[in-house]
């Protein structure tokens, strides 16, 4: 009886525990919904269109209801502004613009927020002024030239009417360097919504129709992206501080080595100009490669002939201007004048410290030049026998706290003084100091 009623009790646990488990099992796996966020911080780069390519093929392909790209950034490269705008376009997973809490979306930022299939800033963030604006040696000034202007206003605005935004505003952004904050973007129809957090606009969004696909966002996990390692490593060196310095780095290391070949610093050189080409999106002035060359070739012709002079000097300044006008120049790049400033002095800033190191090191190797050779200067000074030295028995002398191998056409004992009248290789002739 006892035996029967513990059966009982026993199938009815198992079937409480199936049960159980049953019901359990699917909430502690958590949302089926979830959103990809990318994070886009710092000048748009070309490696940043790789970034955003990448966000997008994993939002594709692991079903996720959207993908937000928050974007706190100073501008960037025209051409690659437009090939993210593009790639937003072309996909059919939702792309959401969010400018975080203490960002801003300013130049290249403020087009790819129009360009995303919903606009949202935090408070107190900023969005505008992308005029584009061109380098040279006198610094930084606006681009006038219709041709360019008129064409990047069409851009803009056609980029705004495809979302429903404001059009005047896609073009006094660019005529007028207009800037708003959110709540001006928001009345004025350029963003969609204010967010003080992505949770926040997560829930605002939730029920909204975006490229034919309603949108569940409200309680949806939210996943970051981690780029593999080639996007982050090319991510890396398109900072514009490493990949000029990459480049500074690179041609001092082909300087060197040109200067002491066999130890590998023209190897290191060309590899470090190659990443620091790649950083920078090859996108190279020829007059600034031809003064870099003719700089490196007055520095060597410089180590090669004595003194520091006038080869040196100009291959300094060769250098330094050769440097400035790495920075992109054309109509095709649109950058801030703080942005073009920044990367003028991430580029020169190294060219000049190396270059006033390589200086410093050209002295000291006329210094070391011009002073008298050592054997020259050790002759009739006066050391003292270690061990007893001898025409047929060399021994050890001590010279200045060193200890050198010594002989001598005398019978010599130890701690007597004897005067230095030779050297022999590495071994010193001496003889008995009188």
């Amino acid at each position: 009886m006892h035996m029967e009623r513990a059966s009982h009790f026993l199938s009815i646990f198992i079937l409480c525990f199936i049960l159980i488990a049953a019901f359990t099992l699917p909430a502690s796996a958590g949302p089926d919904e979830k959103v990809l966020v990318l994070e886009i911080t710092g000048a748009i780069t070309p490696a940043s269109d790789n970034l955003i390519a990448g966000a997008i093929e994993r939002a594709e392909i692991g079903n996720f209801e959207a993908l937000l790209i928050t974007l706190d950034t100073p501008g960037g490269g025209l051409e690659e502004t437009q090939i993210i705008i593009k790639a937003i376009e072309n996909t059919t997973v939702p792309v959401i613009g969010y400018v975080p809490e203490s960002g801003k979306a300013w130049s290249a930022g403020t087009l790819i927020l129009m360009g995303t299939d919903i606009a949202a800033m935090a408070p107190f963030t900023v969005i505008g002024s992308a005029q584009p604006v061109q380098i040279s040696a006198e610094g930084t000034k606006p681009i006038e030239d219709e041709k360019i202007i008129n064409a990047l206003v069409k851009f803009s605005t056609e980029t705004a009417r495809k979302h429903g935004r404001n059009e005047t505003f896609a073009e006094e952004v660019i005529t007028k360097n207009r800037n708003l904050n959110d709540e001006e973007a928001l009345e004025e129809g350029v963003i969609e919504y204010r967010a003080p957090s992505v949770s926040n606009l997560l829930d605002q969004i939730d029920g909204q129709v975006v490229k034919g696909r309603k949108l569940q966002t409200a309680n949806a996990g939210i996943e970051t992206y981690e780029p593999p390692f080639p996007i982050f490593f090319l991510t890396l060196i398109s900072n514009p501080v490493l990949s000029s310095l990459l480049l500074t780095i690179g041609l001092y290391g082909i300087i060197f080595g040109i200067s002491n070949p066999g130890a590998g610093a023209e190897i290191f050189g060309i590899i470090a100009i190659v990443l620091g080409l790649i950083g920078t999106g090859f996108d190279i002035n020829i007059a600034a490669f031809f003064l870099i060359i003719v700089g490196i070739g007055l520095l060597i012709l410089e180590l090669n002939s004595p003194g520091f002079g006038v080869f040196g000097l100009a291959g300094f300044i060769s250098l330094v201007i050769g440097s400035i006008f790495l920075v992109p120049l054309g109509g095709e790049n649109i950058y801030t004048p703080e942005f073009r400033r920044l990367l003028t002095l991430t580029v020169v800033t190294p060219t000049i410290v190396f270059g006033l190191f390589l200086v410093f090191a050209i002295y000291k190797i006329a210094e070391t030049r011009a002073k008298k050779p050592v054997i020259g200067a050790i002759v009739g000074d006066t050391a003292r026998t270690i061990d007893p030295i001898g025409p047929k028995s060399q021994g050890y002398v001590r010279y200045k706290g060193e200890y050198w191998k010594a002989r001598s056409e005398e019978e010599i004992g130890t701690e007597e003084e004897v005067e230095i009248i030779g050297k022999e290789m590495e071994v010193l002739l001496v003889k008995r100091k009188i």
